[in-house]
């Protein structure tokens, strides 16, 4: 039986005095999409964070392919990673941030080679040929040339996938990718992540694109103030839920 590629069992995180996540148990297996929603403030970005140990968990357990996340066991004991070996374990996996964060300096193609050429040793001219591929695979085969500045702010956020995937991860992670963006924009992002979705890729996506969730997440996953309220098919959270607060907040978002 394989492991999932995501498992999270009691995660606890807080900043000083207050506790964001209060023990968030979840399991995403390989292949799906899961879609966290819930209002602002519900741990949902600290949470997605945690996975890639760009936040580190205060309890709990958080695993990513089996590994620990950021830390490895001895006996009863977890002892954290040097930032070398998170680094090399966070190779794996590709996040997508709200604002694009691309270098300015350098082109979509440049943006797209640097992390395989500078931190995974890939060849340049390798390195180009696969950039190629990923701006044609997000529909920007003609703006390689193009710098940030001269792009839209939904081109910027397919460049921003392609350099994630550039990488070859096996899991990405998208936090709110859409929430900056004009609405007309929106649809071209959604659907290089449908097309991930339908090839395959293991996704855990925080977001406020309900539509998206139903159609193509495999789970969604409600959290409101630091646990997971409800989650289950899309299918039903979203059109039938269980709980009181989610159908509060849907009531408010549809």
């Amino acid at each position: 039986m394989t492991a999932a590629m995501v498992r999270a069992e009691g995660v606890r995180k807080h900043f000083g005095g207050l506790e964001v996540l209060k023990g968030i148990d979840l399991t995403v297996e390989r292949g799906q999409v899961c879609c966290l929603l819930g209002p602002s403030g519900s741990g949902k970005s600290t949470f997605l964070r945690c996975i890639n140990h760009l936040e580190k968990v205060d309890g709990g357990r958080l695993t990513v392919d089996g590994e620990l996340v950021g830390y490895r066991q001895h006996g009863t004991k977890l002892h954290e990673l040097r930032e070398r070996e998170v680094a090399q374990r966070r190779r794996d996996i590709g996040m997508v941030f709200q604002r694009f964060n691309l270098f300015p300096h350098m082109t979509a193609l440049q943006n797209v080679m640097e992390a395989p050429v500078k931190v995974g040793a890939v060849p340049r001219n390798e390195a180009h040929e696969r950039a190629q591929q990923l701006l044609a695979q997000v529909g920007l085969a003609d703006r390689g040339h193009h710098y940030p500045a001269e792009l839209s702010g939904g081109q910027q956020q397919r460049v921003a996938i392609a350099r994630a995937l550039a990488m070859q991860p096996k899991l990405m992670l998208f936090d709110e990718p859409t929430s900056a963006l004009d609405p007309e924009l929106v649809g071209d992002v959604l659907d290089v992540m449908r097309q991930l979705a339908a090839d395959g890729m293991t996704m855990v996506v925080v977001t406020h694109e309900i539509g998206f969730a139903r159609e193509v997440g495999d789970t969604a996953v409600f959290m409101d103030d630091g646990v997971v309220v409800e989650a289950g098919d899309p299918r039903r959270v979203l059109v039938d839920p269980e709980q009181d607060r989610t159908r509060a907040f849907l009531s408010k978002v549809l």
